[in-house]
């Protein structure tokens, strides 16, 4: 039979297995079944605190800040480009009180002139498309027309072609002469159309 101990001695061992190794055991097991160690409460804590949602709140500040920094750069362009522009030497910037004297007077005339002319030629452009413009309507105004007399004339063809075909005789029988000629006539269209083809 088999050898025991004493059961003071099993109990003595039991007591011993109730202390940190089993707890290690459990901890193994859980690492084994969890697939690793798990965060730090810490670690935990901080992944929890950070949003990772949509805030239509922050997208909207983000987009009036750009909007605000592309205000801010293009006064600062225009702020710059006036600053050049004050900058250039007197000799090459036209002193304002040299254009209004005599051959000012006939320069602005000039002028005057020119913008009737443009806005004449402008006039005569603008004129020409329009033509254009209806000229183009009343081609396409036309061939619509034409294709709709053309398929009305189809139409009325195919209704008596279809009037011909359901004739019958005194028996119920159909009259074949007309069935006959449609064949024929079908059988001519396409033999014209091959030879015009080749």
């Amino acid at each position: 039979m088999k050898n025991r101990k004493p059961i003071e001695s099993r109990n003595s061992e039991r007591i011993e297995m109730n202390g940190p190794k089993p707890m290690t055991m459990k901890k193994k097991k859980n690492i084994n079944r969890l697939g690793g160690t798990g965060l730090s409460l810490q670690a935990f804590a901080n992944a929890k605190s950070t949003s990772n949602h949509y805030s239509p709140a922050l997208i909207k500040k983000k987009r009036e800040f750009y909007k605000n920094a592309k205000y801010v750069k293009k006064y600062k362009k225009s702020l710059k480009q006036q600053n050049q522009g004050n900058d250039l030497p007197s000799a090459i910037r036209a002193p304002e009180g040299e254009n209004e004297d005599i051959s000012g007077s006939m320069t602005s005339k000039k002028n005057k002139k020119k913008k009737k002319n443009n806005s004449h030629s402008l006039r005569e452009l603008y004129e020409k498309q329009q033509e254009e413009k209806e000229k183009a309507r009343l081609e396409r105004e036309a061939i619509i027309q034409a294709k709709k007399e053309q398929k009305e004339k189809a139409e009325a063809q195919r209704k008596a072609g279809r009037k011909e075909m359901f004739k019958k005789t005194r028996h119920g029988q159909p009259v074949m002469k007309y069935r006959i000629q449609h064949l024929l006539q079908s059988i001519q269209s396409s033999s014209s159309a091959s030879v015009s083809k080749n």
